[in-house]
């Protein structure tokens, strides 16, 4: 079933956003489909809209700090169900013979479909968070526990992760360790 939703994109590195009406790909039966709740704003969405590293394609709807709710799953899909609060981040799925590989082999080097400025593995363009809806592999799906107010889950979904993911490599994530975070903005805010 063919589905369309609006977004927020960029048609060009002017920095404004207008409202764009797409296709969503359609739910695979590894996909979880997923109303937009809210979505954080990360600099990272600043950089890709304004064109500053040199490859963003347009029309862009940026986003990937995305918590919405499961409306519907793929017939492959067991850890999540409608209805369902979930978090979405920078990675929408793996190119398809990365996605049938052993979890020990998904290594920062896999190669990945971002959330938005990539090309999905159908050809079609993967949009961002700043949209009413997403379709998403359920690799890179996230619960959102309960309770917690989804516009204070957003950013946790980036900023978070970047500060968390060093402290646990190294080791610093016990009780009564002592350490400084030097930083404004969304990662030394975090922090």
């Amino acid at each position: 079933m063919e589905r369309k939703t609006v977004g927020w994109a960029a048609r060009d590195p002017s920095g404004i956003l207008s409202p764009y009406t797409y296709t969503l790909r359609n739910t695979g039966p590894e996909d979880v489909y997923v109303k937009v709740i809210c979505c954080g704003i990360c600099h990272t969405d600043i950089h890709q809209i304004k064109n500053d590293l040199g490859m963003s394609s347009y029309p862009m709807v940026p986003g990937h700090e995305v918590v919405g709710e499961v409306i519907e799953v793929g017939s492959g899909v067991t850890k999540f169900r409608a209805g369902d609060v979930v978090g979405v981040g920078c990675i929408v799925g793996l190119y398809c013979r990365m996605l049938s590989r052993p979890k020990a082999d998904m290594s920062n080097t896999a190669t990945r479909r971002w959330s938005y400025n990539d090309v999905y593995t159908d050809g079609k363009p993967t949009q961002g968070g700043f949209a009413g809806a997403m379709v998403v592999h359920q690799k890179f799906v996230v619960k959102i526990p309960e309770g917690m107010a989804p516009e204070q889950a957003a950013p946790l979904l980036c900023a978070g992760v970047t500060v968390y993911s060093p402290l646990n490599h190294f080791g610093l994530k016990g009780s009564g360790l002592r350490g400084g975070i030097l930083g404004l903005g969304g990662v030394g805010h975090m922090g």
